[in-house]
């Protein structure tokens, strides 16, 4: 049975290591890192899916001021472990982010993602035409969602991240050393 549950710290390092096995270090290159790197995820908005004591899957939100709607998420990271694909469990994670942040009164959330994964949880590319973000990215896998109706209608800049800052430590290094690490490996 899957059970989905708000994220707790002792779930960091299960956490990670899931999203290396889905992402690799590559990850921390990503232009919607720049959004979420020393920031805390939304309050009630990091889930954790498990099975049987073991995390398969993670999902966060994170805020942000999308083009001047500034009750807007950015989600991501959204993770599956390789041997749990195919079982609706990240559509289960999605679902419970999404309605989660509804409830929590945002009005917005917009991502970086696969298009035809996200579409079916009604994101669109023409709800991001009037925001960009904050390194390069695909317009086709820039998508967005209103969860107030118009919300995204009238935004128009650049999307800024917002929240609670995060403190560093020993196990977060800041994102230039990690994008370091991951050009040396490369």
């Amino acid at each position: 049975m899957v059970t989905i549950r708000e994220e707790k710290m002792a779930d960091v390092s299960a956490r990670e290591a899931l999203l290396d096995e889905a992402f690799g270090i590559e990850r921390f290159e990503k232009t919607c890192e720049r959004l979420r790197a020393g920031r805390l995820p939304a309050n009630g908005l990091a889930l954790i899916a498990e099975v049987d004591g073991e995390i398969v899957g993670t999902v966060r939100l994170w805020h942000v001021n999308a083009g001047g709607v500034s009750d807007a998420l950015v989600l991501g990271p959204l993770a599956v472990a390789k041997s749990m694909h195919s079982k609706g469990i990240g559509a289960r994670l999605m679902r419970a982010a999404l309605n989660r942040a509804s409830l929590a009164g945002h009005s917005a959330v917009i991502l970086v993602g696969d298009a035809a994964y996200y579409t079916r949880f009604d994101f669109s590319v023409a709800l991001t035409d009037g925001l960009w973000l904050p390194g390069p990215v695909e317009r086709e896998r820039f998508l967005g969602l209103e969860l107030k109706a118009g919300a995204l209608s009238r935004a128009f800049g650049l999307v800024r991240a917002t929240g609670e800052w995060t403190s560093m430590d020993a196990q977060s290094e800041p994102l230039d050393e990690k994008i370091d690490i991951v050009r040396q490996a490369a």
